[in-house]
């Protein structure tokens, strides 16, 4: 049988690292337990609303945040604060499939694309690695706004 995952990350700010990756992926928040968030509202205010009402003080309300696949295929990604920095390369990273079925030229323009959304959400370009058949069909390697690295490919 296989088992579902839950893709966590450190942070020093969830919530904003979450909007990112929500963006990234196409996700969505998801509201707060026995809360119906209506449409065109920001599910993090409705949180933050939740946490006030229920007596968490201002400086935990943003220790935990979280996204999910609206579809509920993909995994949902869980972001908790920690204090301390990221030091070293990540020794998982994501790969974001920005191309499928894309081959070449066309394949490269569809990553240029996506690298330049996610440039403009706050992520960061790395480096493009062309093309080499039959192993490598072209990626680019990105961080998100708090250094972890990830590829588009």
């Amino acid at each position: 049988m296989s088992r579902h995952i839950q893709i966590t990350f450190d942070a020093h700010d969830p919530a904003a690292l979450s909007t990112f990756w929500r963006d990234a992926l196409g996700y969505v928040h998801p509201g707060p337990p026995g809360v119906e968030v209506p449409e065109g509202v920001d599910p993090l205010a409705v949180w933050d609303q939740f946490l006030e009402r229920i007596g968490v003080p201002p400086q935990e309300r943003n220790t935990k945040s979280a996204i999910e696949d609206p579809q509920g295929l993909g995994p949902r990604v869980f972001f908790q604060q920690v204090p301390e920095d990221k030091v070293a390369k990540n020794r998982v990273h994501l790969d974001v499939r920005a191309a499928p079925g894309l081959q070449g030229d066309e394949r490269m323009a569809a990553l240029e694309a996506e690298c330049e959304r996610l440039v403009a959400l706050g992520g960061t370009r790395v480096e493009r690695f062309e093309p080499e058949p039959p192993m490598s069909a072209g990626f680019i390697v990105m961080t998100d706004p708090e250094g972890n690295e990830f590829c588009l490919d």
